[in-house]
């Protein structure tokens, strides 16, 4: 390819494939760039009362860090959404994953439906030299993508990539519990291999050096 240069690329998006959404639910389309404290700014005020407050004036529009609702802008009257997706491709996946984990920490009882797809990018590239009778290339990239459901309603718990809403209190007491616990065995670990000078490995009989030996033939 060092005879060719990137003239341009289109992606193409995957289709949302939740076809039975509540009217008016958000779409976040995170991107690579897009900051995260933006995109839950977002989607908590479109899921908790308590951002219908004057604290949200100021505050950037939705439109700002990468956040893309179709057509939509927040209002103070809106009601709040029962429903919520987070969608991304190529490198957005693991920030979308991100952000759905959090509003699901400060929303309880969130029910979640993961999907995982392919959105297609197109790249053309031109000839450096036209005049050489080279031809324009097309080229097709298969980007993952997921798309993320985070609903208040119960979902349908048979279809693939269904999570219910769990405890994650009782989840890192456990891992606490743990973590503290393999600590605390090698610190003793430590504490007896210190403190264990008398015994398999025992130090042998001390010697005696010549000058030793004649102080105590002296004495005796």
């Amino acid at each position: 390819m060092e005879n060719y240069s990137k003239a341009r690329t289109v992606e193409q998006p995957s289709v949302c494939p939740f076809p039975d959404l509540h009217p008016g639910t958000p779409e976040v389309h995170v991107k690579d760039g897009s900051k995260i404290r933006n995109l839950l700014r977002f989607a908590l005020s479109r899921m908790e009362a308590k951002s219908r407050t004057s604290e949200e004036e100021g505050r950037p529009r939705p439109e700002e860090g990468g956040v893309s609702v179709e057509g939509q802008q927040e209002t103070p009257g809106r009601p709040l959404c029962k429903q919520v997706v987070f969608t991304a491709s190529g490198k957005g996946v693991s920030k979308a994953i991100t952000c759905a984990e959090i509003v699901k920490r400060r929303v309880k009882g969130l029910h979640q439906l993961t999907r995982l797809l392919y959105s297609t990018v197109v790249e053309v590239w031109e000839p450096l030299e036209p005049a050489a009778g080279l031809d324009s290339l097309t080229v097709n990239r298969n980007l993952p993508a997921i798309w993320i459901l985070l609903s208040r309603d119960p979902l349908d718990c048979s279809q693939p990539g269904y999570q219910a809403p769990g405890r994650y209190d009782a989840l890192w007491a456990q891992s606490i519990s743990r973590e503290e616990g393999g600590v605390s065995g090698q610190r003793a670990g430590h504490r007896r291999k210190r403190g264990g000078g008398g015994g398999g490995r025992g130090r042998g009989p001390i010697r005696q050096t010549g000058r030793s030996r004649e102080s105590t033939k002296g004495q005796s």
